[in-house]
């Protein structure tokens, strides 16, 4: 792909993070949120993120504006009807991603290829809900996007080789490190992480060990730079829930089977560190 710019669907931490790589690599950006109070957030998170990296001395204020200059926020699909490229990044649910990727496929062009950011819902079926199924395909981002190198860019039934190409194109673009995965529950690195998790929270749970010392078994033990119960605290124990309903629903294993704790945890609101708590404490944003 020539073109240097992105439309992206959802303000939120995703959305945000991956604008935010987008911006730094020189992308002009178009972000979408339902309303002006969510892309206001999402821009103030990419602001943050830009003091943060001057303070650090890892960019000058005026590389972060002349960044930022190229960063645009709207409100309506319609305003990313242009766009080359357009990476979903909504909430994990399939009618959710559905109805945004009806609405964008009745607004763009043709050539126009739509991607989702979805961590475990199947691409072909996704891409079902549009007329255009080759020019669709998964390119899945992992939390934060600005430090996590991967990229999954999944291929659809009917994903176009020349579709893949650009998404994997795009990925290194950006300065990250594409693989290649055909459509399947949780794709390749959450299909091996989401059962990893999930043992550590049974473990808890168990009274095996306490949280620390899981934590630091899995840091020290397995050379893993973040322990699983904080990992799940910063991916959100709601979405880690949602992976592992999806992969049980869809492989039907029992192995998947999300540990009672996870669920009374989700129940309560102890969603990890977007909400103060989780197997973790976590200050106020400040």
């Amino acid at each position: 792909m020539s073109e240097k710019e992105l439309g992206i669907v959802g303000a939120g931490t995703m959305g945000s993070g991956i604008a935010y790589v987008a911006i730094q690599h020189g992308y002009s950006v178009t972000m979408m949120d339902r309303t002006p109070e969510l892309t206001q957030r999402g821009r103030a998170a990419i602001e943050r993120l830009f003091a943060t990296s001057v303070q650090r001395g890892n960019a000058t204020e005026e590389q972060a504006q002349q960044a930022l200059s190229r960063l645009t926020t709207v409100t309506g699909l319609r305003d990313l009807a242009q766009k080359p490229f357009i990476i979903e990044a909504v909430f994990e649910e399939f009618e959710v991603k559905k109805e945004a990727f009806q609405e964008l496929d009745g607004l763009c062009p043709a050539e126009t290829i739509l991607a989702s950011n979805t961590s475990s819902i199947p691409i072909t079926n996704l891409a079902a809900t549009t007329k255009r199924p080759d020019r669709f395909v998964g390119i899945h981002f992992f939390n934060p996007a600005y430090a996590m190198q991967l990229v999954e860019v999944i291929r659809g039934h009917h994903s176009s080789q020349e579709t893949v190409d650009a998404a994997r194109e795009v990925a290194l673009a950006l300065g990250k490190t594409p693989i290649i995965v055909n459509d399947g529950a949780g794709f390749a690195a959450n299909r091996m992480l989401a059962p990893f998790l999930n043992e550590a929270v049974f473990m808890l749970m168990e009274g095996a060990a306490t949280r620390e010392d899981i934590d630091t078994a899995a840091r020290l033990g397995l050379n893993h730079p973040m322990g699983p119960l904080a990992l799940t605290d910063l991916i959100g124990l709601d979405v880690v829930l949602h992976v592992l309903e999806t992969l049980q629903s869809q492989l039907g294993d029992p192995k998947y089977r999300p540990a009672p704790l996870l669920r009374k945890m989700v129940a309560a609101g102890d969603l990890g560190r977007k909400t103060g708590r989780g197997f973790f404490e976590y200050p106020p944003r400040g």
